[in-house]
């Protein structure tokens, strides 16, 4: 007897939301419905679920989310399973990254993920977005994530790169720096509000997330103090350091890997360097090259230490950071020169957009692996 096909809807996540129905093992896509704080996004959400599940060759046989419980997306999905008498499951977002590529390009053995992007919640309920994963069909782990910084004032940190320069200042030991540093920028009242909430650690969540770590880059160079836009500071920093390495050979990038500490990448070292840039605004294109070039060194040796470590053969790339192309070509080299297979988005969205398809995988492959197992135990009693 062979195991059927689970039908899995996924309901993707809270940015550039898409849904995706995985139907004997293909996948059927909605339309893009955009952001959910927008109502209107939401109601063609709601309605691309119902239609999806519609057209399937079967029932739907289970329900896949997001783990965050205010998601729109995650609240339908928990409605609709209900209303069907079906399971909803819940789907770590940067598993369901890793997931997303290892379902395109059919990868059937573990991989390691490095799952890098602005936010997701974590399993322990904390903001990630700079991960470390061991990635199987029916399995997965957290290795490592980069070193946390603070977000002062929560959300605003993501919208004001200027605070998460400050942030990186305090992880140094610099704190007392932030009002000279970047009061002209910003006056003398922000930055000297911003300095107590990092003194005193009020109103100021940890994250992982490797997007806040770029925002602290380009702020600590002046290129962003406030975002007008999602991932401005990020492509600011990006488009400098591609127009620099476009005529200039690459320097020496910095090794900030620490062999004995596979569960944390510290990047504190990366900003040291930018803070004390000569000329920093002036050179900005420099600057913004060498941190390219040594986050890249720093994440795929990170990778590899994990890889050789759980016996893994291929990294797979994913998260939204990964829309960098700088990034993603000098990873993808130093990954390819520790004789390492690697796999990235191809068809599909790196960042959110492409999300629902990893909640899909991995809710089938539990699934198939639980009917198997009753498979198995149904034979036994014969």
């Amino acid at each position: 007897m062979s195991t059927p096909h689970p039908v899995v809807l996924a309901c993707g996540a809270w940015l550039k939301n898409t849904a995706c129905l995985l139907d004997a093992g293909v996948p059927r896509w909605s339309a893009s419905h955009g952001d959910l704080s927008d109502p209107e996004a939401c109601r063609r959400l709601e309605d691309s679920l119902h239609a999806l599940a519609r057209d399937g060759h079967a029932p739907v046989t289970a329900v896949a989310h997001d783990l965050h419980p205010d998601f729109f997306s995650s609240r339908i999905a928990i409605a609709l399973a209900d209303e069907w008498g079906v399971p909803a499951v819940g789907v770590q977002h940067h598993h369901a990254h890793i997931a997303a590529v290892m379902a395109e390009h059919g990868v059937g053995e573990p991989v390691i993920g490095l799952a890098l992007d602005g936010f997701g919640l974590g399993s322990d309920g904390g903001a990630w977005g700079g991960e470390l994963l061991w990635v199987g069909r029916g399995d997965w782990q957290r290795l490592g994530s980069l070193w946390p910084l603070a977000l002062p004032g929560g959300d605003a940190a993501a919208r004001e790169p200027w605070r998460m320069a400050a942030a990186a200042l305090h992880a140094l030991g610099a704190g007392d720096r932030i009002g000279s540093r970047l009061a002209p920028a910003v006056g003398a009242a922000s930055a000297g509000g911003v300095q107590r909430m990092l003194a005193n650690g009020l109103n100021c969540p940890p994250t992982s997330s490797a997007g806040r770590w770029f925002d602290a880059a380009a702020g600590a160079l002046g290129l962003c103090v406030r975002q007008q836009h999602e991932a401005q500071a990020a492509m600011a920093l990006e488009d400098e350091a591609r127009r620099w390495l476009d005529v200039h050979a690459p320097m020496a990038a910095l090794d900030i890997v620490d062999p004995s500490a596979l569960d944390r990448l510290d990047l504190r070292p990366l900003l040291r360097r930018l803070i004390e840039w000569p000329d920093a605004l002036a050179n900005a294109g420099e600057a913004a090259a060498w941190f390219h070039l040594s986050l890249a060194r720093g994440l795929a040796d990170w990778a590899a230490m994990a890889a050789r470590s759980t016996g893994a053969r291929m990294v797979c790339l994913g998260g939204g950071c990964f829309f960098n192309t700088v990034l993603r070509a000098q990873v993808t080299q130093r990954l390819q020169q520790h004789d390492l297979r690697v796999l990235a988005p191809q068809t599909i969205s790196c960042g959110d957009a492409g999300l629902a398809l990893g909640q899909a995988w991995v809710v089938a492959h539990h699934a198939g692996a639980q009917a198997s197992v009753l498979q198995e135990e149904a034979k036994s009693c014969v």
